[in-house]
């Protein structure tokens, strides 16, 4: 079945050292939506007719050349699976999104909307409220960010390891986002939990990267920043290039909601 080989396409890459996240989520879109047609193998149709189903040329080209990629591994394997031209969808040039720089008021709006993230009391507000200004603020990429342990937290800033390109560096804070961050120790430190994530959802654990992101464009879009799903708006990745500023614009949101969570308990 596609989802056996889609198992070991995916295990082969993750084997390699590659994250292959937004891959996998592609495939394993293309993949449930053969299978209810009753396909075993990928077909030049059904890749296209699921391919034009996404909002923008963009987007419809990702999906076409992921699962060409798929396809090809596949081929190799068993000359049923077809493989999808290239240019299938025509030869649009490849462009890259422009940043969207937020302004401190959006920033800040984005963070209070986190601040008020049900179930009040928890630990979870408090998370994707220092998530936000993290990002805001440091530069980190998301990933980065869920990954980080307590341990990483010293006294010259954090250490980000295990980078983009398998590196590890060190992100200076500014003294508005130290004390923003040592604010959600003093919460996050009480939780009894066998994560050492610095970050962590009302799980006890770290927040996957598709829950952050999911969650994000949520509250983007309660706050006006993001129009319908489809419609273009800003990225959580777009946050990472206002860090020149440095400072955190919510310190306080943090820090007002600390008392919230001290009457509060943890599930």
């Amino acid at each position: 079945m596609l989802s056996d080989d889609l198992a070991r396409h995916v295990a082969l890459h993750e084997t390699l050292g590659f994250k292959f996240r937004t891959q996998r989520l592609l495939l394993r879109n293309f993949v449930a939506f053969a299978e209810l047609r009753g396909d075993r193998f990928v077909s030049t149709a059904r890749v296209l007719a699921w391919a034009v189903e996404a909002p923008s040329p963009e987007q419809r080209r990702n999906r076409l050349l992921n699962v060409r990629r798929f396809a090809i591994a596949m081929h190799a394997e068993d000359s049923r699976h077809e493989v999808p031209a290239a240019d299938a969808l025509g030869r649009g040039l490849f462009r890259r999104k422009l940043p969207y720089i937020y302004s401190t008021d959006e920033i800040q709006r984005l963070m209070d909307a986190a601040s008020s993230l049900p179930p009040a009391g928890t630990i979870r507000p408090l998370t994707y409220t220092m998530l936000f200004g993290l990002l805001a603020t440091t530069g980190m990429r998301i990933s980065e960010a869920l990954a980080l342990r307590l341990g990483d937290v010293t006294e010259d800033g954090l250490i980000v390891a295990k980078t983009k390109f398998k590196k590890s560096r060190l992100i200076p804070l500014h003294p508005t986002a130290r004390k923003a961050l040592n604010d959600y120790l003093s919460s996050r430190l009480r939780l009894a939990t066998c994560s050492d994530g610095l970050l962590i959802a009302n799980t006890g654990a770290p927040p996957s990267y598709e829950t952050a992101a999911s969650l994000f464009r949520h509250l983007s879009r309660q706050i006006g920043l993001r129009g319908d799903p489809g419609q273009p708006g800003p990225r959580i990745h777009d946050l990472r290039h206002n860090s020149e500023c440095r400072i955190i614009p919510s310190a306080a949101t943090v820090s007002d909601k600390i008392l919230e969570f001290s009457e509060g308990s943890f599930p």
